[in-house]
């Protein structure tokens, strides 16, 4: 799938400059850059989207204008409608995570697929809603479900950015070092053992040998790092230097 095969995103009726520079934002975070603007409230271009979009001026100035909604949607095959209210339309409601899914499948098959998102202050109208095929409605508080536009639009890239990218679910930042070797490790259980056997640690002698295996297992469950090893290691030949001055 080539930069080029994206949904489109439709602000209607946007009313905020600072939404929709806010939104162009939300969509290049995750590579998307097909912005459609139907008739905005305060005119366009805005100064206000332009200083709020930041390093996104581009979508800005690609931007398709268009003065109604039908001219916005006319080359498009399938159209998703954003709203967390319930409407009274029979139609399809899907979760963002599913209609982007969705969306990937049908742009693969070579279709014009939109996203259209309502302006800020009541969302879209049942007139917008009716000429799209499906809903997207995000499971949010029921008690407070209205979004800001560009937080919408950020969360609807999102999951498509999920649907055609790999996107790795955990990984590990190493600084400078890596993990340590099984050797390093038992070396380290070593050390320790041998410092708090000479420490009087181990006592009672008969719950010695599970407290030795509490301490192997508490290492072992550690994902230690090379450097943690030496950390250790240096802790324990510290302590035994400041005992040696002790004395």
């Amino acid at each position: 799938m080539t930069a080029k095969q994206q949904p489109a995103m439709i602000l209607v009726r946007p009313q905020m400059g600072e939404n929709i520079g806010g939104a162009a934002r939300a969509m290049w975070n995750f590579g998307l850059d097909r912005m459609r603007i139907v008739a905005p409230r305060d005119g366009w271009p805005n100064q206000k989207a332009v200083a709020m979009a930041s390093g996104a001026g581009r979508l800005l100035d690609e931007a398709q204008l268009h003065d109604d909604l039908d001219a916005a949607i006319a080359d498009c095959n399938y159209v998703f409608a954003t709203t967390a209210r319930h409407r009274g339309l029979t139609k399809p409601v899907y979760s963002p995570e599913r209609a982007m899914e969705k969306a990937r499948e049908m742009i693969a098959e070579g279709q014009k697929v939109a996203v259209l998102f309502g302006p800020e202050r009541a969302g879209l109208e049942n007139d917008d809603v009716a000429r799209a095929n499906a809903i997207i409605s995000v499971p949010v508080n029921p008690e407070f479900a209205s979004l800001n536009l560009a937080q919408c639009v950020l969360l609807t890239s999102y999951e498509w950015q999920r649907q055609t990218a790999e996107v790795v679910a955990e990984r590990m930042e190493m600084a400078k070092t890596e993990f340590a070797e099984g050797i390093e490790v038992t070396k380290l259980g070593d050390h320790f053992e041998e410092r708090l056997e000479e420490a009087g640690f181990f006592f009672p002698d008969h719950k010695a040998d599970s407290m030795k295996l509490n301490l192997r297992n508490m290492w072992s469950r550690m994902g230690l790092t090379k450097a943690d090893v030496q950390t250790l290691h240096g802790v324990l030949r510290q302590m035994v230097r400041w005992k040696e001055r002790g004395d």
